[in-house]
């Protein structure tokens, strides 16, 4: 469930009042989704999306995420584009709550990747990194490296009791990252958070590229490993090689990457497998059932990181290059 704050029918009325979109005809919650309360709105100029940022969205992080998205959208990148008042601003308050309006996107999510969708993912995600290599704005990103053990350790002494062990192989884990993890890669805004759901396609198209709420400045490669952790797993936790291929080569066919990038994905690959083992290990151990947050089970990544733990090299996720392959 993805609302999580309640707008009454006067409430939202007044507050789309100070925008050009119409008369409220009709909005409904939009269940998908875990950080915000999301909203399909319908009036009489169209449909757009309500969004109301909860707790877990800093205010300050908010121009941000709602420039980068202009900024993307003005250079061809098909997103949600937000809307502005008639003053102007891209930002309001509703329900207590910071909120925004955004052009609706055509489109859905697909439920069970091929590599096709990958391949054409792995192309967005570059020319993503291409179109914001401009944008003026920089943010450090929350859940960089050095944020990892703090965020191990806050989850105290109850980690063995998901699996025995568990404590100790994260603690290795941190320790190999750590000590391995590259520093002179070609860096840019990232999307951070491009998981199937995060992307919509159209009668087999890529349609565009959503929630952009963990964007921020940090290594383009590290971007394309989270992308890897999302799209080329099978449902029992095997490594679909074929998608692997295609995601990479995707990506490489509108930015190319650098013999050193290449070397270096097998470790981004490992740490992005461990960030989102920790996200939601953390979640999993410290927040309430009745939080707004869903929780989601850290064993899958558990797995994905066991798996790029034994990758000797990128040809492992099945792209061959005899810069690093030979």
């Amino acid at each position: 469930m993805a609302v999580y704050t309640d707008v009454s029918e006067p409430q939202l009325a007044e507050f789309i009042g100070a925008y050009d979109i119409g008369e409220l005809l009709s909005y409904k919650g939009i269940a998908e989704g875990v950080e915000n309360s999301n909203f399909l709105l319908r009036t009489t100029a169209g449909t757009y999306i309500l969004t109301l940022y909860e707790k877990r969205v800093n205010r300050s992080d908010l121009p941000f995420f709602v420039g980068l998205m202009e900024h993307l959208a003005e250079r061809g990148l098909s997103c949600p584009l937000p809307v502005h008042t008639r003053g102007g601003e891209s930002l309001g308050e509703l329900s207590g709550r910071p909120a925004a309006i955004f052009t609706f996107l055509e489109g859905m999510w697909t439920r069970r990747p091929a590599p096709q969708h990958c391949r054409a993912v792995g192309a967005a995600l570059a020319g993503m990194h291409g179109k914001a290599a401009d944008f003026p704005l920089h943010r450090r990103n929350g859940l960089a490296v050095a944020d990892w053990r703090p965020l191990f350790e806050s989850c105290g002494d109850r980690v063995d009791g998901i699996e025995a062990g568990l404590a100790a192989e994260i603690g290795a884990e941190l320790d190999f990252v750590e000590a391995n993890w590259p520093a002179d890669l070609p860096k840019g805004v990232i999307h951070a958070d491009l998981f199937p759901d995060n992307v919509f396609f159209l009668s087999g198209e890529l349609s565009g590229l959503i929630d952009f709420y963990f964007a921020c400045n940090d290594l383009l490669a590290y971007d394309l490993a989270i992308a890897v952790c999302a799209w080329c797993f099978e449902q029992d936790g095997s490594f679909n090689i074929t998608k692997g291929r295609a995601l990479i080569g995707g990506y490489a066919s509108v930015r190319p990457l650098s013999a050193a990038e290449l070397v270096a994905l097998p470790v981004l690959c490992r740490g992005a497998a461990l960030r989102f083992l920790l996200t939601r290990l953390y979640d999993w151990l410290t927040v309430p059932d009745d939080s707004f947050v869903t929780k989601k089970d850290p064993m899958e990544y558990l797995g994905k990181l066991r798996f790029h733990r034994s990758v000797k090299s990128v040809s492992d996720y099945g792209y061959d290059d005899e810069r690093v392959t030979a």
